[in-house]
């Protein structure tokens, strides 16, 4: 390797694994914005977080490296550019083209990277992360019992307090149980003075310790609802345990989500996409034999009596119409009212079927371009850098978010286009 390429090398090497891992960051925060609403009040470990964020900063790999070209390729030839080095390197001889050469091949080898990253290792992080995600959007939100407020998080119990004190909030003021365990409506209220709570076995259950406090049961008359009755308790201290079995992070198998075409390859988005379209010329090549009992049709056979009376009715005035009886405007009516609607489902089901192709065939081309987009980025970012000479963060982040604003939109609208055929 010549001199040369080792200084263009090094002097791209830093700036691009800072972009990337400023990219990556940026990226990253944006899309679990999207998802902050989920995650927060359920008393996740950092465990769970964490695997969150490593699934989805792989995610974003594929869109934040033809950024990271872009910028970092802006930077190297800009700050090149701006300290005469491109001069003095031009000035010896040697083209632009061969002082892009070594950043060239690594935009290359990073294409190559790119696609073999967004085939093989992308869907697994898919299929990893969004199930976990599904499994954090069903658990229930963190024991959180607020004064004042009727609190149903605990399946079978509507618990309220009036008023929680002591560091931790254990003291209970003012406690009203509603059990709704039975099926059968608030039959059984607890009303307690006071109260203490605490978990107990390791967090698996929740104990309230009530003091003073009376239990009121209906018991219901058979035969009269107005009959009814009421059996009141009062006690000094009474136990009650919750079991928190509900709020435990419960994992959905994975194989549930591998059908979405998210956490497929492109050999199976590809043998996905052509079961589709079979699927959809099979359906295509019945439709006219599905729509075929909806009418009816005058045949003739070839003996001579039919004939004659063909040529009989053949011979009737153009003036004179055929008496047609109520009954069979009916029958045509509803016949044409029946094909209308056989055409609209079908026609939707078959529109459903080939905008479900185009998502699969989108999908397939969207792993070529992102990495495709790497090369493309180099192209843009490594020339317009020589020629506005201009090193640092500020004008190649400007000229950067420009192109790839342009970028993000043109792949919007392909996407929008492809997806309605």
């Amino acid at each position: 390797m010549k001199k040369l390429d080792k200084l263009i090398l090094r002097a791209f090497a830093g700036p691009f694994l800072l972009t990337f891992a400023v990219v990556e960051f940026i990226l990253l925060t944006q899309y679990m914005l999207k998802y902050l609403d989920d995650l927060v009040g359920k008393d996740l470990g950092f465990d769970i977080i964490g695997q969150l964020l490593f699934f989805f900063s792989v995610l974003m790999v594929p869109v934040a490296l033809p950024l990271a070209v872009l910028l970092s390729s802006l930077m190297t030839f800009g700050t090149l550019g701006e300290h005469h080095e491109l001069t003095a390197i031009k000035t010896s001889g040697i083209s632009l083209t061969r002082i892009l050469r070594p950043v060239l091949l690594t935009s290359l080898l990073l294409a190559g990277f790119a696609f073999w990253f967004n085939n093989a290792i992308v869907p697994r992080a898919n299929l990893k992360a969004y199930s976990l995600l599904w499994d954090l959007r069903q658990q229930k939100l963190a024991l959180d019992i607020r004064p004042g407020v009727f609190y149903n998080g605990i399946p079978g119990y509507t618990i309220k307090v009036n008023d929680k004190l002591g560091e931790d909030g254990d003291i209970l003021m003012g406690v009203m149980i509603y059990d709704h365990t039975q099926g059968s409506g608030t039959m059984r209220v607890i009303l307690a003075d006071s109260g203490r709570m605490f978990t107990r076995f390791g967090g698996e259950y929740l104990s309230l310790e009530l003091f003073r406090g009376q239990s009121y049961v209906e018991q219901p008359d058979a035969s009269s609802r107005a009959g009814a009755s009421f059996i009141r308790q009062a006690f000094n201290r009474n136990m009650i345990t919750f079991p928190l079995a509900s709020f435990d992070l419960s994992r959905t198998k994975e194989e549930l989500f591998s059908d979405n075409k998210m956490m497929k390859n492109v050999g199976q988005l590809e043998h996905f996409i052509d079961s589709l379209q079979n699927r959809l010329r099979s359906e295509q090549r019945m439709v006219p034999r599905m729509v075929s009992p909806y009418y009816t049709y005058l045949r003739f056979d070839t003996t001579g009596r039919a004939a004659n009376r063909r040529v009989e009715q053949l011979q009737v005035p153009a003036t004179k119409l055929p008496v047609v009886s109520v009954s069979t405007l009916e029958q045509a009516t509803n016949r044409a009212r029946n094909v209308r609607a056989f055409a609209g489902s079908t026609g939707e089901r078959l529109a459903n079927l080939a905008k479900e192709s185009s998502n699969y065939r989108i999908e397939v081309y969207r792993k070529y371009v992102q990495s495709f987009a790497i090369l493309l980025m180099f192209l843009i970012g490594a020339p317009l850098g020589a020629i506005i000479k201009k090193g640092g963060l500020g004008v190649p982040i400007l000229v950067s978010i420009l192109f790839f604003i342009i970028y993000y939109i043109f792949s919007i609208i392909g996407e929008k286009y492809g997806r309605e055929g």
